[in-house]
């Protein structure tokens, strides 16, 4: 028999998914496990959202405001210094309105509006407000300690405040936290996931921004369709 020809697998990363540009800004569909920039939390980390993007378009990009490693979805860059700085102050001012969607633990109320205080490591204390609305229920043949099936539940959230972590630690505190959230979450239904459907991406997704372009005036509507993890955990629990 012949030699086998020896396959040669690609590693390079396919192109970041851009939802929306123009001249001053660029928001881009950010995937699940990609930091924003580097930190020194994740020193593991050897790719990040603000060089993938810089290098793709060939020029400086500037991020106005932050995801989670483990939260897909809009991120908006500036592509000069004086648009990084006003938008930061809209985003400052809660003048952007954000939306998005996360799978949690439980059945959720129809309607929510969790106003809880959270505290900086620092000790500061911050207001911290979001609006919950559930949008399906689930109970699945899956048991769970004690229980044969388990509930979920696929929520959109509101925040209107931007806090570190706020939406993570605001599920957590009603006691509906977010599927594959450490360390806010269940780490037993974190487990379950990964056991039982090979998942370990958190399933929260930043869905849309929306906000006054400074220099047009005009409303912009940044939309993100959902990553392929949550796309498949919302088809097996909710036959989406």
């Amino acid at each position: 028999m012949g030699e086998q020809p020896v396959l040669e697998v690609s590693h390079e990363r396919k192109p970041l998914e851009i939802m929306y540009q123009s001249p001053d800004l660029v928001a881009i569909n950010k995937p699940h496990g990609l930091l924003v920039h580097r930190s020194m939390i994740a020193s593991d980390a050897s790719e990040f959202a603000v060089q993938l993007l810089r290098d793709q378009l060939g020029q400086r990009v500037y991020p106005v405001h932050r995801l989670d490693r483990k939260t897909g979805g809009v991120l908006l860059f500036a592509l000069n210094e004086m648009m990084n700085s006003v938008m930061q102050q809209q985003f400052a001012e809660g003048t952007v309105h954000k939306t998005y969607l996360a799978i949690v633990r439980g059945y959720t109320d129809d309607e929510l509006e969790i106003d809880y205080p959270l505290r900086r490591d620092d000790g500061v204390t911050q207001d911290a407000f979001t609006k919950l609305k559930t949008l399906k229920r689930t109970e699945v043949a899956l048991p769970f300690g004690k229980h044969a099936t388990s509930r979920y539940s696929l929520v959109e959230l509101k925040p209107t405040t931007g806090r570190f972590h706020q939406l993570r630690k605001h599920l957590a505190h009603i006691f509906h936290p977010i599927i594959g959230d450490r360390p806010h979450g269940c780490n037993k239904q974190n487990k379950l996931f990964k056991e039982h459907f090979g998942m370990e991406t958190m399933l929260l997704h930043a869905q849309e921004i929306r906000f006054k372009h400074p220099v047009s005036n005009k409303e912009i509507i940044i939309s993100a369709p959902l990553q392929t993890e949550f796309a498949r955990m919302l088809a097996v629990l909710f036959g989406e």
